[in-house]
């Protein structure tokens, strides 16, 4: 029993170093992680969306391996991030975006009600990408697609919605669809008189646009800004502030 007892207390310190350069690692990343995260989540809060996305970048790459349900939900905050940021992230959050939505699809663990927000996401990142497209006089073969996938995305979360009985949701994501058919509709000169939407506001001082690319139109009432975040559809009726 004194041999045993002796043989455990000199492997306390063999034990805690393996602890600490196994699971005491993935502990330790993922406490900074969290931190993180954490601060991201205020800086994102704080509407300084550009800082955030950094941050949840900086999360991302703290995660240990092996964490995929945790990596979804931080790749899925940047996104929204770089979305709410400055119109020259679009592109980018619409890449990240498309990326995630396939890597959800393909997880059969994947949260469903995830998978729902990022397809969403998705979609409002396609419409307001339409609506840059339309204005920077790019052709119908160009951004058709988009809305058009947009539309699609709407539909499918509107049925998603009415299957779980949550009507205002549905109710929601059909204003969405709604949307978006208005947009592929409408004609160029209607749209350049129209205030550009909440998530592209910072393109009325033509940063995002190409040279050449006439701002929008004044309108004679311009609606109150849209203040729902980057993962909700566009307004209604297709305006914003």
């Amino acid at each position: 029993m004194r041999n045993l007892m002796l043989v455990c207390w000199l492997m306390l310190p063999v034990l805690a170093g393996a602890y600490h350069y196994g699971p005491g690692q993935d502990k330790l990343a993922l406490d900074d992680a969290a931190r993180t995260l954490a601060a991201a989540d205020r800086l994102a809060a704080d509407g300084r969306a550009a800082e955030a996305a950094d941050g949840y970048a900086e999360a991302l790459s703290q995660l240990p391996d092996g964490r995929e349900a945790e990596a979804h939900r931080v790749r899925l905050e940047r996104a929204k991030a770089l979305l709410a940021a400055t119109p020259s992230q679009l592109p980018e959050a619409h890449l990240d975006l498309e990326a995630l939505l396939e890597d959800l699809d393909a997880d059969e663990s994947a949260d469903p009600e995830l998978v729902d927000e990022a397809r969403g996401a998705l979609a409002n990142t396609q419409y307001y990408l339409t609506w840059l497209m339309r204005l920077e006089g790019l052709g119908r073969e160009e951004w058709e697609p988009e809305i058009e996938a947009a539309r699609q995305s709407y539909t499918l979360l509107a049925e998603r919605a009415d299957d779980a009985g949550d009507d205002e949701a549905a109710s929601k994501h059909r204003e969405d669809v709604e949307a978006a058919i208005r947009l592929a509709r409408m004609d160029l000169g209607e749209l350049e008189g129209l205030p550009i939407p909440g998530q592209c506001k910072n393109c009325k001082s033509g940063q995002c646009r190409s040279k050449g690319n006439k701002p929008g139109k004044k309108p004679g009432k311009a609606k109150a800004e849209d203040a729902r975040g980057a993962s909700s559809g566009p307004p209604p009726d297709g305006r914003g502030s």
